[in-house]
């Protein structure tokens, strides 16, 4: 069974925009099965997964180009770096929208070679595992607190129980275990990860130790939904701090985690400065920490953790689909006050809290920390030219595990968490 992308459009628009595509993602989260999906009859598809004609692309990049000419895709683009410059030489000559979709999962590796042989002929577009609205047939723009497009979402979507949203959770993200549902989920990680770490991850000169790295990613996925700190996973590993910063920045850079920036204004203090990472793929995330069944992970010490984490990676991916930077960030003070998160566009705050529970009492006591920013500015800070740090904060709300849409006051509303 094939599940529709939310993406295509993005990137449709972007193969109409540049000569070059390429869509960038951790493995089997379906970059090659869409494309080959909406190629056109006389693009050529070839992978460079296949060691003879990866050879090939790296002796005599020239000939491959003639070999497979454009419209091409290109699969796995990361294995033959030489392609790079011959690519650029063909696009500069021809100036033609869509000629190569290339794809590739070693994003730390590819880009390096990106930035400096296609800057400005390339359009890149992340893609990540099936967004829930996917699995369930629903194709929804990027999540905001837009009172009136989530009312009309409710007519769309079917709600769902405690234990679905955990089943769902359980499960992650990876088209492959839902096209085919008789696929053994703990199997499915455990070669999953195998291959990343034998294919991605062996011959990076970071990674030395390629245990101590699966160590260090089960260390990270236990801390899903925290602030990063670097020491003290390091000393959970036995590895540096530094290590630990270079390893943190190859599973960003590989689609698997995300980092949510503090959002900082000089009309805020004291503002913690950390980054919080996030699983995108809850599925990887509760096999590396070790949970057997939805019903245990739901009942168990982290499943406030997990639950924050699918919400999360649900909004970043809504952003994601629509060719868009997640505009996410997050609050933390030194006085531990916290928002969960904030999406930040148009001039305009949302506070988020994430909340399990249907409706959680004081979810938005800590929202008030965003008064300074909306305050009018005195006459003070127009003469010192702090003025433009006010801005506007917008509809706050929870999304938690409500059955409906409620509003808590006159400015904050209770959001289902199946809306996304």
């Amino acid at each position: 069974m094939y599940y529709e992308r939310s993406i295509e459009p993005s990137i449709r628009k972007i193969s109409e925009t540049f000569p070059v595509l390429i869509v960038t993602g951790p493995r089997q989260v379906g970059k090659t099965t869409l494309l080959t999906k909406i190629a056109e009859k006389d693009r050529k598809v070839v992978s460079l997964d296949n060691p003879t004609i990866r050879a090939f692309a790296k002796n005599d990049p020239e000939l491959f180009l003639q070999r497979y000419a454009p419209p091409v895709l290109i699969d796995e683009i990361q294995y033959a770096p030489e392609l790079f410059d011959h690519i650029k030489v063909y696009v500069d000559r021809e100036k033609r929208c869509g000629d190569f979709w290339l794809t590739g999962s070693q994003t730390f590796r590819m880009m390096k070679h990106v930035t400096e042989s296609l800057a400005g002929r390339a359009g890149i577009i992340q893609m990540e595992g099936l967004s829930n609205s996917e699995i369930r047939g629903v194709h929804l723009p990027p999540f905001c607190v837009d009172i009136p497009e989530l009312m009309r979402r409710m007519s769309q979507v079917k709600p769902m129980s405690l234990s679905e949203i955990y089943e769902r959770i359980f499960r992650g993200s990876m088209p492959r275990l839902y096209e085919n549902t008789d696929v053994d989920w703990a199997q499915y990680y455990e070669s999953y990860l195998e291959t990343y770490i034998s294919r991605d991850i062996k011959d990076l000169s970071q990674v030395a130790d390629e245990m101590s790295f699966l160590n260090f990613m089960s260390v990270v996925a236990a801390r899903t939904a925290s602030n990063v700190n670097y020491e003290a996973m390091a000393g959970e590993v036995g590895i540096s701090a530094p290590t630990a910063k270079q390893w943190l920045s190859v599973l960003v850079s590989s689609g698997i985690v995300a980092l949510i920036q503090p959002y900082s204004n000089n009309a805020l203090k004291r503002v913690i400065k950390a980054p919080r990472m996030y699983f995108l793929d809850t599925g990887l995330c509760a096999y590396l920490t070790k949970w057997t069944s939805p019903e245990t992970l739901e009942s168990g010490a982290m499943s406030g953790q997990f639950f924050e984490t699918w919400v999360i990676s649900e909004i970043y991916k809504s952003y994601l689909n629509a060719g868009k930077r997640p505009p996410l960030y997050f609050y933390r003070d030194s006085n531990k006050k916290e928002i969960d998160v904030i999406i930040y566009q148009d001039g305009t705050l949302t506070p988020i809290e994430i909340k399990k529970g249907s409706a959680p009492k004081n979810a938005v006591k800590n929202f008030s920390v965003l008064d300074p920013v909306e305050q009018e500015p005195s006459a003070d800070e127009i003469f010192s030219g702090t003025a433009h740090l006010k801005t506007k904060v917008g509809t706050g709300a929870v999304i938690c595990l409500a059955s409906d849409m409620i509003p808590i006051d006159r400015k904050n509303w209770y959001i289902p968490a199946w809306l996304i």
